[in-house]
């Protein structure tokens, strides 16, 4: 297990070392941390790529391994759902399940996962200020299929619940749209922090 800490100011990277991970130090920014992460793990078969705030489910390995049995698979992703609860979040894990079925697109936050060779015909881990996850999305559909997972990882919903879930659903569809449109990803980054 490797963890790149871009900067944490609470106790992240000293806990992280507790449980027996390597830790890196980065600079902020999630490509260049999954990148250095990747590069640290180069021996690996296979990279799951999993958020600080986000769980896997019980048995991801095993789940991981038997979808990537399937020589087509090029990576997939897990199933969405949040820790906390509220009918708001329920739509937006409905919201998640819709944009699965219909266009196949999981985000980072779904804990991806991706064959260490189709990661390297990719060049690495795509380098973006934002939308990283899609890019990299893109590029295991490019090298074959995607495994959707039907076990679902658990996020926190905090950036929901700090920024208001519906102000962030529109901001995440407008992103979205943005990197549809392949407008300009340091604009959009900036943007989208404000």
């Amino acid at each position: 297990m490797i963890v790149v800490d871009g900067g944490s100011r609470d106790a992240t990277a000293q806990r992280a070392r507790g449980l027996g991970a390597r830790v890196i130090s980065s600079a902020p920014g999630r490509a260049r941390q999954l990148a250095l992460g990747a590069d640290a793990a180069s021996d690996a078969e296979t990279f799951v790529f999993l958020h600080a705030d986000t769980t896997l489910p019980a048995g991801w390995a095993a789940r991981v391994i038997a979808a990537l049995e399937d020589p087509r698979i090029a990576g997939g992703a897990f199933a969405f759902r949040f820790a906390e609860r509220g009918v708001r979040l329920r739509l937006v894990e409905l919201g998640v399940k819709l944009r699965l079925a219909l266009a196949r697109l999981p985000y980072g936050d779904q804990a991806l996962f991706v064959r260490a060779s189709v990661l390297r015909a990719l060049g690495g881990v795509p380098q973006a200020p934002i939308l990283e996850d899609l890019d990299l999305v893109r590029g295991m559909r490019a090298h074959g299929a995607l495994a959707l997972l039907p076990e679902a990882v658990t996020t926190s919903a905090r950036r929901y619940q700090v920024r208001g879930v519906l102000r962030t659903v529109w901001r995440n569809w407008l992103a979205l749209a943005a990197w549809s449109l392949d407008l300009d990803r340091a604009r959009v980054a900036a943007w989208y922090r404000r």
